[in-house]
């Protein structure tokens, strides 16, 4: 941080508390960390391109900034950051506030008005897929039972079915399920289920921990992967290198008699080849998944059950649909939208999915409130 802050544009000097920026960096994430300096960086480069001051910043170079930001498509969410960001940087050097100003806050209300605050929305991978009883009603549409009975026997199907599974009864976000090793599965009563410990999230900024539970199905699978990739400690989920060989047709040896003076020199070339069919090697990596590549995990998965028929009543519209909304925070909002439709409590889907406020379930549980309330009730009554 340190090394970042001398590098910003200023034309005073300016004092830095060493001390204060080292408990900042302790007491904070690494998440937190990297997008302060992304966001510190690109401020930076905008003053720097404008012939502005970053540090102090002016409350109209700020407004200004988020201006321009919001002309290049940046979201109020983001822009909400962005000003964040800025305001830390001031209170770490012990600077006046430029983003208090009513200024910044009016320009920041007026981007608001005008490009609505609503984020859009994580597609859903729910357990049966779009159904109002999970019990009775068969799967449909995209659903995770299908996506799970579609991966594949080889190591790659292996983990993603692993990973799929346990990410689905967990609810966990991609950062925390790629933290998943192996010492954190723990056995229950149940001999065929067990628990996660979750040792850190992004709630639980000082480690109190939570346990997750986990199916039968999951611990069956997790195993089956391990055991195939030799996975006994460390990082569960990992990427699975594949190398692919192509075919050799068989190629026939030479005479030689027929071999000329320089070709006698390597006649073991002449001899025949018998033909290789092809073949595909597969290793594991020893570090864990990045958490950015969970969502495409999620996207080539649905896209492979589709090319194999898993998803009959999908059309190829309906996969561009779905592969364009998908994330690594899918299987969150699906097992959130299916505690709800199984009549569970807000208390008990916060519990399970260690919310700490009820914005965000609330949230994702919208439209099938709108469906399942008190109008969508009668409206089906009425016919």
């Amino acid at each position: 941080m340190i090394l970042l802050i001398t590098s910003l544009r200023t034309v005073e000097r300016v004092v830095i508390d060493a001390a204060l920026l080292d408990a900042f960096q302790a007491a904070a994430s690494e998440h937190t960390l990297a997008a302060l300096r992304s966001d510190l960086s690109a401020f930076d480069l905008w003053c720097r391109q404008h012939r502005r001051i970053t540090i102090p910043a002016q409350p109209e170079d700020v407004a200004e900034y988020l201006k321009a930001r919001a002309g290049q498509g940046g979201k109020p969410a983001s822009l909400t950051r962005y000003k964040a960001s800025i305001a830390r940087l001031h209170q770490l050097l012990g600077l006046a506030d430029p983003t208090i100003a009513p200024l910044v806050k009016l320009t920041l209300a007026a981007i608001r008005r005008e490009k609505g605050i609503a984020q859009r929305q994580a597609a859903p991978l729910r357990f049966k897929g779009a159904v109002s009883d999970i019990e009775r009603d068969p799967a449909r549409g995209l659903n995770l039972r299908a996506l799970l009975e579609s991966c594949g026997e080889d190591p790659v199907g292996l983990r993603d079915r692993a990973m799929l599974s346990l990410a689905y009864d967990t609810g966990l976000r991609a950062s925390e399920l790629v933290a998943v090793e192996v010492a954190h599965i723990l056995p229950v009563t149940d001999p065929d289920a067990g628990l996660l410990s979750i040792v850190r999230s992004k709630g639980d900024s000082e480690g109190v921990g939570a346990t997750a539970f986990l199916s039968p199905r999951t611990v069956r699978v997790v195993k089956a992967w391990q055991v195939a990739a030799e996975i006994s400690e460390g990082a569960v989920f990992r990427r699975v290198f594949v190398r692919r060989y192509k075919a050799k047709a068989r190629i026939p040896g030479r005479d030689l008699a027929t071999l000329s003076g320089r070709e006698a020199y390597h006649w073991r070339k002449s001899l025949p080849k018998p033909a290789v069919p092809a073949r595909t090697e597969y290793s594991v990596g020893e570090g864990a998944l990045h958490p950015g590549s969970i969502g495409p995990i999620w996207r080539a998965i649905v896209r492979r059950a589709f090319q194999n028929g898993a998803l009959p009543d999908l059309t190829r519209d309906d996969l561009e649909y779905w592969l364009a909304r998908i994330s690594g925070h899918s299987t969150r909002v699906g097992l959130n939208q299916d505690l709800f439709v199984a009549g569970e409590d807000l208390a008990g889907i916060m519990d399970a999915l260690r919310w700490k406020s009820p914005r965000m379930p609330l949230l994702y549980n919208r439209n099938l409130a709108a469906e399942h309330g008190a109008a969508g009730r009668l409206m089906r009554k009425l016919g």
